[in-house]
């Protein structure tokens, strides 16, 4: 098998996680649901939900087009931490439960997570995201992809991470629902 088809199965077992992850992410709103959950931030979800995919589209176009080569030491440790990442994240997942989602729904008066994870780190799934959209390219030497993922995952994170504050504060003081919806 070539390096590149090898690459390809990584990418369709992502891929793959993803989905598992939407299933998971419906069946955790449904739950915050049932208990009073709101959805927050609606308005930046189908962006990230963009980026993420052009993610994976990238991962596959880039060593194709631009003929970028298998390169070992580099592949075999971006590989590694693409394997840390997505440990992260399924912890991530494990210590919030139900509470655990795609989306930003709160259940009001919730005490926060502080055990996993959470115990050293606010935002530590956020942490995978970051580690995994650059290692995840650079598996196949795709920096293209990794450096342009990453960027604009900066900018879609700072506005995820203060609409998650400004609702986690909502859950507390309903005093703040117009700051966040």
């Amino acid at each position: 098998m070539t390096a590149y088809v090898a690459f390809l199965v990584l990418i369709l077992l992502v891929a793959a996680e993803r989905l598992v992850e939407l299933f998971v992410a419906a069946r955790h709103t449904a739950w915050s649901r049932e208990r009073g959950g709101k959805e927050y931030g609606r308005g930046h979800y189908p962006a990230m939900v963009a980026l993420h995919t052009a993610l994976l589209v990238g991962c596959v176009a880039e060593p194709l087009v631009a003929h970028r080569p298998f390169v070992p030491v580099l592949g075999w440790s971006m590989l590694a931490l693409t394997v840390a990442a997505q440990s992260l994240r399924w912890w991530c997942v494990a210590a919030l439960g139900p509470r655990w989602n795609t989306r930003v729904v709160v259940v009001r008066d919730l005490p926060l997570v502080t055990s996993g994870p959470y115990r050293r780190l606010r935002h530590p799934n956020y942490l995978a995201v970051v580690l995994e959209g650059l290692a995840l390219p650079l598996v196949h030497s795709a920096w293209v992809t990794a450096l342009t993922f990453s960027a604009l995952n900066l900018v879609l994170l700072g506005v995820r991470i203060r609409c998650e504050e400004a609702a986690l504060s909502l859950g507390r003081d309903p005093q703040l629902a117009d700051a966040v919806r």
